[in-house]
């Protein structure tokens, strides 16, 4: 299958803009029928505009403080009764408040914040297992869990500084701009919002140019992470070609792009940070000479020019910050439109409007004519036609891509067929819940991959809610009791990243346990006992026989031996079935199928004899 490469430039196109973006969030910040999340924030809000208050009100005491050392403020007037003294601990009390209001406004909006990002976050891990499996074979696992990552961040940062930032800036410049045109003239005004024009259309200028250099950079770390996540999954393949200076070299290659847009995303930082700097810095030195002017001229006095160089000093930090705030909102709306244009993914495979669960009965499975390709130009499936009786047990042999596993996968609708029809007791697939045909069937896949976990979660996985007594019969009907018994933990032993603690027969026979544990009334066995020695394959054999008792059986074989006593055995050729009958009948047509059987007898023939020298 042709794979893709994935980054975060061209995995999801077109991505979300930065208003459908901010319009995507807002439900999560104002839900619907969620009073105690819109009061919180509400309150929030209260306490943001009291913190204002109180901030834009500190110069002016701290004026009144200067003034009145000096010799130079009157003896009425709000606050002027305090005195000097009275007058520092008013400004200290200001500078508190402000502060408590601040944090009272975090305390009460960080449930708020966190029930989002929790919300966002199962919203997407669930809507990533609904995409289809030709998504997940197509797409780079590292890739898509650095997308999720750095979105889910986003939107903790765009709900707390887009709320608790930008707002409150705005508040306030307008705040201190209308105080200056009031105390001081339009002319202070002016030149205050003049600074503050050029300074916010430098920065957003920069920060377009910017967000460019760091969505580049974000693919290379993206690329970087894959092949290193990659790597460390192929492990034992690394060892076995003796590739870890090759790997290492891979991985280093990859991350030298990282460092050069990395470098380039840092100089332009540098470029932003001194144009800012020398912005504000000439606004701040028009306004002080303004001020200065007026106490040489005596219009002002010395608390005016200390009340304006503190409000100019006021501005200007939430004005260095609106730069490091406005950078991060562009990353993170970048970040999260490539997270809401994954949640926009469309899934290929989903339920018809208003389907019903499938009800089983009897378990007839039934291929009629069905058609298939996982790419236009390559026809997997021709025209496949055949039945399986309920209580049956139909074997698929054939080559290595044949279609054999192609069959399982479309009978669990992994995939949608193009054309024809796969009926379990007359009802389609397609017509039925997703969930009830995959309650209904049980795979045990050639390749069992397990979790990071217990050997009791690997098997209890097979039924949600199994007592501790059906969990160990399944194990010991699947021939692995014994072994878990034997571990230092038992069933509490970890088996490893999946599963590379347990060798691969010990990992096939966990995969059969949880299948039995299932006990679905539809089996599907892929290779299932490929893995295993010819003694505990027999023995198995015998347990997975006796579970298929009164079920229908699809079994996908290399090992002919297995299935010699299925009822009907079906050979498949380049996606055609060209023989089907018993063992039997097939042995006496002399087709392909005896040849295959000749073939693995006298192999087996000869290791049997090689093991007996």
């Amino acid at each position: 299958m042709r794979r893709s490469t994935a980054t975060s430039a061209d995995m999801h196109k077109p991505m979300a803009s930065g208003w459908q973006t901010l319009r995507r969030v807002a439900p999560y910040l104002w839900p619907d029928g969620q009073a105690w999340v819109k009061r919180r924030v509400v309150l929030a809000l209260v306490f943001l505009i009291a913190a204002k208050l109180v901030s834009v009100t500190t110069p002016w005491i701290y004026k009144l403080a200067v003034d009145r050392l000096a010799g130079e403020a009157p003896d009425t007037g709000m606050l002027m009764g305090l005195g000097a003294v009275g007058l520092v601990v008013a400004y200290g009390m200001a500078r508190l408040g402000a502060v408590l209001f601040g944090e009272l406004r975090d305390g009460v909006f960080v449930r708020v914040g966190q029930r989002a990002i929790r919300r966002l976050a199962i919203e997407t891990f669930t809507h990533i297992h609904r995409l289809s499996l030709r998504y997940h074979i197509t797409r780079k696992t590292g890739g898509l869990s650095r997308i999720i990552e750095r979105g889910v961040k986003g939107v903790d940062f765009l709900l707390r500084f887009m709320l608790f930032s930008i707002g409150p800036l705005i508040l306030e410049l307008s705040m201190v701009a209308g105080i200056f045109a009031w105390v001081f003239g339009w002319q202070y005004a002016a030149v205050v919002l003049v600074t503050i024009a050029l300074y916010v259309l430098f920065t957003f200028k920069v920060t377009e140019w910017r967000v460019k250099l760091r969505r580049e950079m974000n693919d290379q770390d993206t690329d970087a992470n894959q092949k290193a996540i990659d790597s460390l999954l192929n492990f034992e393949t690394v060892k076995y070609f003796n590739a870890e200076t090759r790997e290492a070299d891979r991985y280093d290659s990859a991350m030298q792009q990282y460092e050069t847009a990395a470098v380039k995303t840092g100089l332009s930082l540098s470029f932003l940070n001194a144009g800012q700097a020398a912005l504000i810095t000439t606004g701040l030195v028009i306004v002080m000479a303004m001020s200065a002017r007026g106490v040489q001229a005596g219009t002002f006095t010395v608390g005016d020019f200390v009340m304006v160089n503190a409000y100019m000093i006021q501005i200007t930090m939430p004005l260095n910050f609106l730069g490091t705030v406005y950078r991060e909102i562009r990353q993170a709306l970048v970040d999260m439109g490539e997270m809401f244009a994954l949640l926009g993914q469309p899934a290929e495979v989903t339920d018809a409007p208003g389907a019903p669960a499938l009800q089983v009965k009897g378990g007839e499975i039934r291929f009629d004519n069905v058609q298939f390709s996982y790419e236009p130009e390559r026809e997997i499936l021709k025209g496949i036609s055949f039945r399986v009786g309920p209580g049956e047990r139909v074997a698929l042999v054939g080559t290595s891509g044949s279609g054999k596993s192609t069959i399982g996968r479309l009978l669990f609708r992994f995939y949608d067929i193009q054309s024809g029809a796969i009926l379990i007791d007359g009802q389609d697939v397609r017509s039925v819940t997703q969930t009830s045909l995959h309650q209904a069937i049980g795979v045990v896949p050639q390749d069992t991959v397990l979790f990071n976990d217990t050997v009791l979660y690997n098997i209890a996985y097979g039924r949600a809610g199994a007592t501790r007594t059906e969990i160990e019969a399944a194990a010991k009907a699947a021939e692995i009791h014994d072994f878990v018994a034997s571990l230092p933990h038992g069933y509490d032993t970890t088996v490893g990243e999946r599963g590379l603690k347990l060798s691969g027969g010990e990992k096939q026979r966990v995969g059969i346990a949880r299948t039995l544990l299932k006990n679905p009334p539809i089996l599907v066995l892929d290779e299932a006992t490929s893995a295993l020695d010819t003694q505990t394959e027999r023995s198995i054999q015998d347990s997975l026989r006796e579970m298929g008792q009164g079920r229908s059986v699809i079994t996908i074989a290399h090992r002919l031996s297995t299935i010699a006593d299925a009822d009907l055995i079906i050979v498949l050729e380049a996606g055609e079935i060209i023989e089907q009958g018993s063992h039997d009948a097939l042995l006496a047509r002399q087709g392909k199928y005896a040849q295959m059987w000749e073939r693995q007898s006298a192999e087996e023939e000869d290791v049997s004899a090689i093991a007996a020298a």
